[in-house]
């Protein structure tokens, strides 16, 4: 006898633009934030956004009853540039591919916003980040941050194309 088969991820949450100031993007947001500073003992503050339309989006993940999973936004950056910023993912949530699609709907929504390169920061003890972020196609590159440590951060980037290529 075999086991059903799992449901599909793209089942198990919907991802929707909200505003940064809502209850779950900012409990989110201080999770990541309380995470950063006990993994490098600094991180930058989360009061600090500049999501919203047309020079920015900020999106959360929710199961269908309601439960906050994830949440990341982008904002303008250059005239074809977004910045990724604060993509997290409960530790609840993690391993089960949210973070890919998550991404996904980041680089999408910057895509439809007429961006054609996305970049972004995380640290180097933050392995499973920099692991998603080059499998699906973020390739290292200088520091566009004044006075980041090379120690610490990692700046990625990676060419989004046109919305016409992303549909």
């Amino acid at each position: 006898m075999h086991d059903p088969p799992a449901p599909t991820a793209a089942r198990a949450w919907t991802i929707a633009a909200v505003s940064y100031n809502s209850p779950d993007a900012r409990r989110l947001s201080q999770a990541l934030h309380r995470e950063q500073t006990a993994t490098y003992g600094r991180a930058d503050d989360p009061e600090a956004a500049e999501f919203e339309p047309p020079s920015g989006v900020f999106l959360l993940a929710a199961r269908s009853g309601g439960t906050a999973l994830a949440c990341g936004g982008w904002r303008t950056a250059g005239p074809t540039i977004a910045e990724i910023k604060r993509m997290y993912v409960t530790p609840a949530a993690r391993g089960h591919g949210l973070g890919r699609q998550f991404l996904e709907a980041l680089e999408h929504n910057a895509r439809q916003h007429g961006m054609s390169e996305a970049i972004l920061e995380t640290g180097i003890s933050n392995l499973a980040a920099l692991t998603l972020y080059t499998r699906c196609g973020y390739a290292l590159v200088a520091s566009y941050v004044p006075g980041r440590d090379p120690r610490i951060n990692r700046a990625l980037s990676k060419a989004l194309g046109t919305s016409a290529e992303g549909q």
